[in-house]
């Protein structure tokens, strides 16, 4: 995966609505992400920091993605567990894990778990 691949991948999980797959639509229909998903997210973000870590700005469009993976995201798990979605049992942990890898990016700093 290039970066170019990793950050339309991003993009594509939280601004897609015609996607019923994409990452922030499952979440919100309370369901969990398909198999690989987190995965791929995950090395995306990697791909993407190793690209931007000495950039000292972002295009926003990507900017968005990154706050909705990084913030969005874990809400939309809050919002499903306080209505009595079932969870993947690490998914939480998961999406932590999107949450400091996308806030790294802003830092250019990586974040380990």
């Amino acid at each position: 995966m290039n970066y170019e691949i990793a950050r339309k991948l991003l993009i594509d999980q939280t601004a897609n609505e015609e996607n019923p797959d994409a990452l922030l639509n499952r979440l919100k229909q309370g369901k969990p992400p398909v198999p690989g998903q987190i995965t791929s997210v995950l090395l995306a973000l990697k791909i993407v920091f190793e690209a931007l870590k000495d950039a000292h700005s972002l295009d926003k469009e990507l900017a968005l993605a990154l706050y909705k993976l990084g913030i969005r995201a874990l809400q939309l798990f809050a919002t499903g567990s306080k209505s009595g979605v079932q969870w993947p049992p690490l998914l939480k942990e998961d999406l932590q894990r999107i949450s400091r890898s996308a806030e790294s990016i802003f830092s250019g700093k990586w974040e380990t778990i």
